[in-house]
C-alpha cells in the first residue's frame, strides 16, 4: 500500500527499495499517511537542494580547508564512522569566509556522502548497511563555539526557516546509529572550564533533536579510548582515538581522512558581511550610559551578546550588581568584563561569558566620553542555560575514577 501510494515520486529517488521505504515508515511509527507526507516533502527538498548533483558540488576553499571532520573507518557491523572535531573548529572564521547557504550545503553533502558510503558497504558486505556512527571530539570546546551567528545557522534552514537539525531528521530519518561524545571531562582531555560549557552547548543542540535521536547520544567518561573500542575495532580507529590505524606515513591522526580544522586565515574573509539583526535598539545620549540587566539564577549559565553602533564608537563593559532592585553606577558594582571602547560603527562586536556566580549581570553601554554626539546602538543579549541532565551525568562521570566496564559511559 505504501509503495503504491508513492508510485508517482519513487522513480525520482536514487534507490527506493524496501529498506529505504521502511526508514520512513519507522520514522512515523508506521502511520501510512504521515510517512507518505514525510517522504513527499523529502522529494521536494531533493529538488530544491539539487541533491542529485550535490556530491560533485565543491564548497568554497575556506570550508574545504577549515571545516573539520571526516569519514574514517567502520564499526563492528560495517557502518561508516564520521568524526566531528569540535574544538579546533573556527566558527566565526568560517562564517566570515563563506555564506550560511554554503555551510549548510556542505553539511547536507556530508549526509549524502555518508548514505552513499552505506550503499557501497552494503554491496561490499552483501548485507544492508543504512546507519552511521558519529563521534564528536569535544577537546578544546570554548566560548567561541557558542558564537551566536554560527549557532543560529544550525537553527534555521535557508529556504523555509526550518531548524537545521529538524531538517536533517526530516530528510535522513533512521540513519544515525550512535552519537558518541568523547573528551567531555577533565580526565578525558578537556580544559577545566569545558565541562561547564558542554551542558550549555548540549542544551542548545538538544532542543533541535527529536527524542529518538537524543536516545542515541552516548557520553563517554575518562577512559573513552577503551570505551570506543566497544563500538569500533582497533584497526578501524585512528591511534589518536585509541586504535591502531595510521596514515600511510604513520601519522596517528589520519590527516588524509579527517580534517582537524584550525583558525581560518583572515585573507579568506569576505569583504562584505551582512549586518546582524538585533532584538533591541536604543539611543545612548551624549555623556550618558545605558544599562541592560540579565538575571542569572545559578552558576554555569552563559551570557551572550551582540551589538553595533551608529554615529561612532561606544564603550561596553559587564558588571555584577551588589544591590538588588535599584540602579547602580559602575563604581558601585563588581566589574566582570572591563569597560572599553569598541569601533562597532565599523565592525559589529559579539561575545559570551560563563557566569560563575548567580546574580544580576549588567551590560553597560558607555557614551560618557562623548559630549557632542549621541550613539544609536542595536543589541541582542541572552542567557544560555545548561542542560541539567547532561550536567549531572558529567558530574557523575567526573567524580569517579575511570571505570573498568561498560558503566564508564553515560547515555542521554
Amino acid at each position: 500500500m505504501f509503495r503504491e501510494n508513492l508510485q508517482d515520486v519513487l522513480p525520482t529517488l536514487p534507490k527506493a527499495d524496501d529498506h529505504f521505504l521502511l526508514r520512513w515508515l519507522r520514522a512515523r511509527n508506521f502511520d501510512l499517511k504521515k510517512s507518505e507526507d514525510m517522504l513527499r516533502k523529502h522529494v521536494e527538498f531533493r529538488i530544491q537542494q539539487d541533491l542529485d548533483h550535490i556530491l560533485t558540488w565543491q564548497a568554497p576553499e575556506a570550508i574545504q580547508l577549515y571545516d573539520s571532520g571526516g569519514l574514517c573507518g567502520y564499526d563492528f557491523e560495517g557502518c561508516p564512522v564520521w568524526f566531528d572535531i569540535i574544538g579546533t573548529l573556527d566558527p566565526k572564521g568560517l562564517f566570515m569566509s563563506a555564506s550560511k547557504q554554503d555551510m549548510i550545503r556542505k553539511r547536507t553533502k556530508v549526509y549524502e556522502m555518508l548514505l552513499h558510503e552505506c550503499e557501497l558497504q552494503s554491496q561490499k558486505l552483501g548485507r544492508k548497511i543504512e546507519r552511521i556512527v558519529m563521534v564528536f571530539d569535544m577537546e578544546g570546546l570554548s566560548l567561541r563555539h557558542l558564537w551566536k551567528p554560527a549557532v543560529e545557522v544550525y537553527q534555521q534552514q535557508n529556504c523555509r526557516s526550518a531548524q537545521f537539525f529538524a531538517m536533517v531528521e526530516a530528510n535522513y530519518p533512521e540513519t544515525v546509529k550512535h552519537l558518541i561524545v568523547i573528551r567531555g571531562l577533565p580526565n578525558g582531555g578537556l580544559c577545566v572550564s569545558a565541562p561547564k560549557l558542554f551542558p550549555v552547548a548540549f542544551n542548545l543542540v538538544k532542543s533541535f533533536m527529536g527524542e529518538a535521536t537524543q536516545k542515541k547520544i552516548v557520553i563517554l567518561g575518562g577512559n573513552w579510548k577503551q570505551e570506543l573500542l566497544k563500538f569500533i575495532s582497533p584497526d578501524q580507529l585512528p591511534v589518536e582515538f585509541g586504535g591502531t590505524m595510521t596514515d600511510p606515513d604513520g601519522n596517528p591522526k589520519c590527516l588524509t581522512k579527517i580534517n582537524y580544522g584550525g583558525d581560518v586565515p583572515k585573507h579568506y574573509y569576505r569583504s562584505s558581511q551582512e549586518r546582524p539583526q538585533y532584538e533591541h535598539t536604543v539611543v545612548v545620549g551624549r555623556g550618558s550610559t545605558h544599562q541592560v540587566e540579565n538575571e542569572i539564577l545559578f552558576p554555569g549559565c552563559v551570557l551572550r551578546w551582540q551589538f553595533s553602533s551608529d554615529g561612532g564608537d561606544i564603550g561596553f563593559g559587564i558588571f555584577l550588581k551588589t544591590r538588588m532592585g535599584e540602579r547602580q553606577k559602575a563604581g558601585e558594582m563588581v566589574e566582570v568584563l572591563p569597560s572599553q571602547r569598541y569601533n562597532t560603527h565599523m565592525v559589529p562586536e559579539d561575545g559570551s561569558l560563563t557566569c560563575v556566580k548567580a546574580g544580576v549581570y549588567v551590560l553597560r553601554f558607555d557614551n560618557t566620553y562623548s559630549l557632542l554626539h549621541a550613539k544609536k546602538v542595536g543589541y541582542t543579549a541572552e542567557v544560555l542555560l545548561p542542560d541539567k541532565a547532561c550536567e549531572e551525568k558529567l558530574q557523575g562521570l567526573g567524580s569517579t575514577s575511570p571505570p573498568q566496564d561498560s558503566e564508564a559511559s553515560g547515555r542521554l
